[in-house]
């Protein structure tokens, strides 16, 4: 089977990994993961990886805690990397080589992030994983995807989230809510559609880079999405 993206960027939320815990990380939530990477690094599929922090640490209001946004930031960019190491610990398990780069230089744990680099490991078949973020405050984990995957040249954006797509209102909540198979980058813009905040999206607009929203906890839909099948919602 010749899969139809040869390099993509996917995109995981850090609450994905703690599967129905409250906090922390799912060993169970990893190794499935891990499996499913593993199952389109084997169709030859090239793979970067952002993760955000969500589960570690999220930006809470400084209102409550004292703390002031940016070193708020700074501190969701370290669980990024936590993450990033989990995730890349279950993939090497399962057989995956990884390379783990981070914005922010900790030389003992990650590669400092080289673009060029990042691209070498994706031809020599390593899973990249980007950690810290973009290595900036004020920007998220979503605009952190759109920029790697922009600068790696990825051919589509993978966005997994618990939600089998983008729906015209949030399906958890509201049980009317209708799934969008497909959708432009304008209709997404006049419609109020939450896929990833603007900065992000608007990255991927200018560069039309195609976005999928899909669920990622579904055993095959990652290799699903990569052949080519009709799975999620596709932002172009």
């Amino acid at each position: 089977m010749l899969p139809k993206y040869k390099r993509i960027l996917l995109k995981l939320s850090g609450e994905s990994l703690m599967g129905n815990r409250n906090f922390g990380l799912d060993a169970h939530m990893l190794e499935q993961y891990a499996t499913e990477i593993k199952s389109i690094t084997d169709l030859g599929v090239q793979v970067a990886i952002v993760i955000g922090g969500g589960n570690i640490y999220r930006g809470m209001n400084e209102a409550e805690t004292g703390i002031e946004r940016a070193q708020g930031d700074y501190m969701g960019m370290l669980a990024t990397v936590i993450n990033g190491m989990a995730l890349q610990a279950a993939l090497e398990k399962a057989g995956v080589n990884t390379r783990l780069q981070s914005a922010i230089k900790m030389e003992q744990i990650a590669e400092p992030y080289i673009r060029r680099k990042a691209i070498r490991h994706l031809e020599k078949g390593r899973v990249v994983i980007f950690g810290a973020g973009t290595g900036n405050p004020y920007f998220t984990t979503d605009t952190a995807g759109s920029l790697r995957a922009v600068e790696i040249d990825a051919d589509v954006i993978l966005k997994g989230t618990r939600v089998d797509g983008i729906y015209t209102a949030d399906p958890e909540k509201d049980p009317t809510a209708t799934r969008f198979d497909t959708l432009s980058f304008a209709q997404v813009i006049s419609q109020n559609l939450k896929v990833m905040d603007m900065t992000a999206f608007t990255l991927c607009q200018e560069n039309n880079l195609p976005i999928i929203v899909f669920d990622m906890n579904t055993t095959g839909n990652l290799l699903n999405v990569v052949s080519g099948k009709k799975v999620g919602t596709l932002v172009s």
